[in-house]
């Protein structure tokens, strides 16, 4: 008989899992802000190229036709939507989805925090960040760095300015291997990112880089500097990415154009072709509070905590035992 059915983890890190949910849930209570519920599957998606979103298939009624879902990849459109309705500053602890994540630090189901604040811009959310690292892990005082100062520290190279053949000569010099030929930028500078900074960022304190390339932007706004830069973050701890945050753009036909841009990048490289978020749009159009918003991984943040190897070691049940 299989004794695939023990859990992943231990029962005793399940109930260091739930007593720091119980501490995440007191940090945002004592600073009035309120913990929301938003649907997990939708008619859609994020249209990001780098992200690949579970579909699932539903019935209305039992002869109905089945129709094409997704499960959320973070409950971010959701969440903006009850932003515009006039929610104030809200947080969510919930599950998020995504395909082909399956590795020592992803699991394709996983739980997420993510909260946003009203009035806040990005420099204030990385604030509010390291005082929940400091609350729920006990770390010292965050480290912040620029990402054109960190590709300069680590690289010697300007990340903002360097062209693809200076940045595929930096990868070949530092033993990155490509299986295929890359003419976008950004590929180069996430492949020289994760693979020659990312895992020696944090390995003392936690540390936030920030304004990041606008080409990067995703859903947060771009600073008129020159160059242009991105008002976005993310922070590392022991070379592990744990959240990624935006001063959220408000600008409905500027958002309505990067999704467009995505899904041409999405066809050019033959991955599914999901349709733009409408009500999500519209929510903007509508008018989304000046907000800065951040995704964080719980599963992550415990693993962490508990000085473990892997996800499998903190997740009640891994992918591997369902």
């Amino acid at each position: 008989m299989s004794n695939n059915w023990q859990p992943s983890a231990s029962i005793n890190t399940l109930q260091t899992r739930a007593k720091l949910i119980a501490n995440i849930r007191a940090f945002f209570a004592e600073r009035d802000v309120l913990e929301v519920d938003t649907p997990l599957m939708c008619h859609t998606s994020v249209t990001d190229p780098f992200i690949e979103s579970i579909p699932t298939l539903f019935k209305s009624h039992v002869n109905c036709e089945e129709n094409y879902y997704y499960l959320q990849t973070s409950p971010e459109y959701a969440m903006k939507r009850l932003l515009a309705a006039g929610s104030g500053s809200i947080y969510q602890i919930c599950k998020a989805f995504r395909q082909s994540e399956v590795g020592r630090i992803h699991n394709p189901e996983f739980t997420m925090l993510e909260w946003y604040r009203i009035g806040f811009d990005h420099h204030q959310l990385m604030d509010e960040m390291d005082e929940l690292l400091q609350f729920i892990l006990k770390t010292p005082p965050a480290l912040r760095e620029t990402y054109a100062r960190i590709f300069k520290s680590y690289l010697q190279i300007d990340a903002h300015h360097a062209n693809i053949a200076e940045l595929a000569a930096c990868a070949k010099k530092h033993n990155v291997q490509v299986e295929a030929n890359i003419h976008d930028r950004d590929t180069w500078l996430m492949l020289l990112f994760t693979h020659c900074i990312e895992p020696k960022l944090g390995q003392t304190r936690p540390c936030f880089i920030y304004d990041f390339p606008a080409s990067q932007a995703a859903l947060a706004r771009i600073q008129a500097s020159n160059p242009p830069i991105a008002s976005r973050f993310e922070v590392y701890f022991y070379g592990t990415e744990l959240a990624n945050g935006f001063h959220e753009l408000q600008n409905a036909a500027e958002q309505r154009q990067r999704f467009e841009n995505n899904l041409a990048e999405r066809k050019k490289l033959g991955l599914s072709l999901l349709p733009i978020d409408e009500n999500f749009l519209a929510a903007l159009q509508a008018g989304l509070p000046n907000c800065a918003g951040v995704a964080l991984g719980i599963d992550r943040l415990l693993m962490l905590a508990n000085k473990a190897d892997q996800l499998a070691d903190i997740l009640s049940f891994d992918i591997n035992c369902v």
